[in-house]
């Protein structure tokens, strides 16, 4: 029983670790077991793979001491309130409704409810309005959510940039496929690429429990690739190409969280410069860099020197996703810019997580007159994670 138990876990085993899935053609595992000169890591292994875990569960227990004693106190420090939005008056009719039966009352249950209620149209409409954006998150734990994003992102920038200096892959790309895969791993690569991949395993756990948007399923699937980049192109040592497609994420990365933080301190000018600046660096970066000097290596010079192979044409296919999601976040940003140029300020983010405009604003236009309907498509904000990295991110 126990080798018939093992027999098709053995072969699920070696068809998960095929060499001629993950090499090119004439290496094996065993070429790259031995030890590279002057390089403590030798060549990357699979089971290096295995330490991201309980590091991406550092880093979520770092994310929560820095939210708490050094996000948090800053927000409060520049008059970010720790308070919810506006909440609704209390009652009990209008709450069943809401829970029982609907959260968007149509115009023949409004009207039922203002005889019921003797109520406006208008002011049950503000009431539904405030009582759907009182389960929404308030402006502090949004600040603070962006500026451990915003922390990361700067600090691990740096980083690769002062790693790829001084790389000779940083100034001649196809340097990436020289000597492949006999390509030794230094203790900064290492670091560079671990402390990545660490880093969107946490965000995998944290989105669960983060603020929900729109886009969950996309950034969901965005989470997917990312994580699936980075490991495989870390088993089948691609981490050259890999340290260059982080570093390109990264850069615009920071500058959108840097947007999000000025507007949610309330300071539109700064909030608008930014975005300016991190629109103009994500298309050039995500419509321009990535394509044309990023996937042209990947597949047609790394074609051209090391031929392709079955685990190649999987990362290239990642690769080629990757630069879909950056397709549809590039669109989403130009709706954002164009009514920006249209209304001289950056409107709401198309994946906000709050529906209406400022909760000041409603409850003024609540007390002394009707509430217009159409104020809920007006935030002034930049939400959510439309910029995050794709390989690693954000």
């Amino acid at each position: 029983m126990a080798t018939a138990a093992q027999g098709p876990l053995s072969l699920l085993w070696g068809w998960l670790w095929s060499e001629r899935f993950w090499l090119p053609q004439n290496v094996t595992w065993a070429d790259l077991e031995g030890p590279a000169d002057g390089y403590g890591y030798g060549y990357p292994r699979g089971r290096h793979i295995l330490s991201v875990f309980p590091l991406a569960a550092g880093i979520f227990f770092v994310r929560l001491l820095f939210e708490r004693f050094i996000a948090k106190p800053c927000a409060l420090h520049i008059g970010i309130e720790d308070s919810g939005p506006y909440q609704a008056q209390p009652n009990a009719i209008l709450e069943k409704v809401f829970v029982s039966i609907t959260k968007y009352p149509d115009k023949k249950r409004l009207e039922g409810l203002s005889k019921q209620l003797d109520w406006n149209v208008q002011k049950i409409q503000c009431w539904f309005r405030h009582r759907r954006n009182q389960d929404k998150p308030p402006t502090l734990t949004k600040f603070c959510e962006s500026m451990w994003r915003f922390t990361f992102y700067l600090c691990i920038f740096c980083y690769g940039i002062r790693f790829l200096w001084s790389s000779p892959w940083f100034w001649d790309i196809r340097q990436c496929w020289h000597n492949y895969p006999f390509q030794p791993l230094s203790s900064g690569l290492y670091y560079y690429y671990i402390m990545e991949l660490a880093f969107y395993w946490s965000l995998m756990f944290s989105q669960f429990t983060d603020i929900k948007r729109k886009d969950f399923l996309i950034m969901f699937v965005h989470h997917l690739v990312t994580i699936g980049l980075i490991s495989f192109s870390y088993i089948n040592n691609m981490v050259r190409a890999g340290t260059l497609i982080m570093c390109l994420h990264d850069v615009s990365d920071f500058l959108l969280e840097a947007a999000k933080l000025a507007n949610y301190a309330k300071y539109q000018r700064l909030c608008d410069t930014l975005f300016v600046i991190f629109s103009a660096v994500f298309m050039v970066t995500r419509l321009g860099i990535y394509p044309f000097w990023i996937l042209n290596t990947t597949l047609f010079e790394s074609w051209e020197i090391i031929g392709p192979y079955a685990s190649w044409w999987l990362l290239n296919g990642l690769l080629l996703t990757l630069q879909v999601l950056h397709v549809i976040w590039s669109y989403l940003i130009a709706r954002i810019a164009l009514k920006a140029l249209i209304r001289g300020k950056v409107s709401k983010d198309d994946r906000s997580d709050v529906e209406s405009s400022s909760e000041e604003e409603d409850v003024t236009t609540c007390t002394k007159s009707p509430c217009d309907s159409s104020s809920s498509n007006g935030a002034n904000r930049v939400n959510g994670h439309m910029g995050g990295s794709y390989w690693a991110e954000e």
